[in-house]
């Protein structure tokens, strides 16, 4: 997808930028991803996409997996503020045996950036499940940026993800009872490294205001999360994501 998009990018025409305006980027398309957390089966899911141009000349990158975050503090590269994503939760059929439902659940924290120059990004983010697994996730990562203002932007880089027992537990874990339903072997995780990974992300304007975005995430489950029996004998350690839209770039204010 990297090489496609910068052929793409070598043709395609810039988008003029005034720095007078305001500017939105929208996109929609579609993804594949694991139907669950650990699961080998698969789903079809919409993916989106926006981003804001207050008259700065180009778009702030973001990085394909950044979670919705709000900037209170910016300062020579440093920014932080709150954090929120959707952790989709895990039914049944997701792995073709009665390992336990997990609601939806909305995670909420906080987030810390730095840009340490134009070709390289560091964030982490903590955020705590309300409502649903209620478990504690904390991710790093790091971006290395290729980028010719809005014409094309292209990053990659690695993943870290840590959660708390109680995550674990909800995700990969076995109780007595559910060992008896499934047939899986009881077990209790702990907390820890969950998994390591790479993302990357691409996004190039096409013919003017129009756009192709895309991504590709490969995560491997790893330490008590992938001891999992569920995730062993029923799904597995490797969680591959991918998806491609369109984007439309116009003005929205003078």
């Amino acid at each position: 997808m990297v090489i496609v998009a910068a052929l793409l990018a070598s043709s395609a025409p810039a988008l003029a930028q005034d720095n007078g305006t305001t500017r939105v980027r929208v996109g929609l398309g579609g993804q594949n991803r694991p139907a669950a957390l650990g699961a080998d089966r698969r789903e079809w899911a919409p993916l989106f996409d926006f981003a804001l141009d207050r008259g700065g000349g180009q778009f702030d990158f973001e990085a394909p997996d950044d979670n919705f975050d709000i900037r209170l503090y910016e300062n020579e590269g440093l920014s932080l503020g709150p954090v929120a994503a959707y952790q989709p939760g895990r039914k049944n059929r997701d792995f073709g045996d009665r390992v336990g439902k997990v609601p939806n659940t909305i995670e909420v924290g906080g987030f810390v950036q730095y840009q340490m120059s134009e070709f390289l990004r560091l964030r982490g983010e903590v955020r705590k499940g309300v409502g649903g697994h209620n478990g504690l996730i904390a991710s790093l990562g790091a971006d290395g940026v290729w980028r010719d203002g809005d014409r094309y932007v292209i990053s990659a880089g690695p993943r870290l993800n840590f959660t708390n027992g109680r995550y674990q537990r909800e995700f990969f874990g076995v109780s007595d009872e559910r060992s008896l339903i499934t047939g899986l072997d009881e077990f209790d995780p702990d907390g820890g490294l969950q998994s390591i990974g790479a993302t990357s992300g691409v996004n190039v304007q096409v013919a003017g205001p129009i756009g192709v975005f895309g991504f590709a995430r490969y995560d491997r489950l790893v330490g008590d999360a992938g001891k999992s029996p569920i995730v062993r004998e029923l799904g597995s350690r490797s969680q591959l994501a991918a998806g491609i839209g369109l984007t439309y770039t116009f003005n929205l204010s003078r």
